[in-house]
């Protein structure tokens, strides 16, 4: 037994002494910390570096056409100006107190808020049965998505040229409603407060229907076959797969197409312009924010109460996105949210 230990012994030594085969007799000695440190500070320059080089372009034309502008509108807002040589005349907040006080903006503001419900109310629900329907195998389906979609990439002036000549009193609608026998149907479509507003919504529904349609085929699409397939074995009906397993997975489409709806809503101004103009829309009943602004800062020639109005539109825009974002889309947001930014 001794022996045997011995002999272990001695092996042991012999091997601490014996260098091994191909290499050295000792590891190398471990980076010293401050490497460490001096490494990941270059790493962490270099990626600082490359993000100010890809995003730097963008974050000078967003500064350039989008912060500035605002700063500067507002900045003129506390002015009486006319639009030529310095702003001199200082008013305060008086422009901002004659916004809210005049009751021709506090009716745009009900027609835009009017424009924002009804365009959620009208477009969504006729959104999702077209895009229901246009998910389906049926014949010409790639034709029927080319021409509803159509109507969104016409241009405005064509669109809003083309609907007021075929809407006037004498116009195209009125013509065909006579010719098919509908003659009790004919009305004077823009100028008739009651019926102005339906037919600007029926204008934008129109327009804009497409794109809301293409977002909910995007977002069908994504739900997997699987799940339908599922349903289907254990029995639920057509509605109920819609119910139970559509809808609230296309809600995350849904809810964004819904905040790009309702800012748009609340900055509509060229459809407007150009079939009703600044004057028609007021007694009409379509006014909007937008057109206040022009008709009563850039054609008034008081630019200093137009950029006012304008700031007044961009904090309403910005409250009710933020309040959109804080209450709808919070569920949407959280999920985009990465590790990195968690912790």
């Amino acid at each position: 037994m001794s022996d045997t230990l011995g002999t272990d012994a001695a092996i042991a030594r012999q091997s601490q002494g014996t260098p091994r085969a191909g290499g050295a007799a000792k590891s190398a000695p471990p980076a010293s910390p401050r490497a460490s440190v001096r490494r990941r500070g270059r790493g962490r320059v270099r990626m600082r570096l490359e993000i100010a080089v890809l995003s730097g372009p963008a974050i000078i034309m967003f500064l350039a056409f989008v912060i500035f502008p605002v700063v500067l509108a507002a900045y003129y807002g506390f002015y009486r100006w006319h639009g030529y040589g310095p702003a001199t005349d200082w008013v305060g907040l008086n422009n901002y107190k004659l916004i809210f006080t005049d009751p021709a903006f506090q009716q745009v503001l009900w027609h835009n808020l009017l424009i924002v419900v009804l365009s959620l109310v009208i477009q969504g629900p006729i959104a999702i049965v077209l895009a229901l329907l246009l998910n389906q195998r049926i014949r010409g389906r790639s034709v029927i998505r080319v021409l509803i979609f159509v109507p969104y990439v016409i241009s405005e002036v064509i669109v809003g040229t083309g609907w007021s000549l075929m809407l006037q009193a004498n116009g195209a609608v009125n013509d065909l409603l006579g010719h098919i026998g509908l003659g009790f149907l004919q009305n004077d479509w823009l100028a008739d407060p009651k019926l102005a507003i339906w037919t600007l919504m029926g204008i934008i529904s129109w327009k804009y229907i497409g794109f809301a349609v293409i977002l909910m085929l995007a977002g069908l699409q994504s739900i997997p076959d699987e799940l339908f397939e599922a349903a289907a074995i254990d029995g639920a009906t057509y509605w109920q797969i819609q119910r139970r397993i559509t809808l609230p997975l296309l809600g995350p489409t849904i809810r964004i197409w819904g905040f790009l709806s309702i800012i748009g809503s609340l900055q509509l101004f060229d459809l407007v312009y150009i079939i009703w103009g600044q004057y028609v829309s007021g007694t009409a009943g379509t006014s909007t924010m937008a057109i206040y602004m022009v008709a009563q800062g850039r054609d008034a020639g008081n630019f200093g109460y137009g950029s006012a109005v304008a700031v007044v539109m961009f904090l309403i825009s910005l409250v009710v996105a933020l309040i959109y974002q804080r209450f709808v889309l919070r569920r949407d947001l959280r999920g985009a949210v990465t590790e990195g930014e968690i912790r």
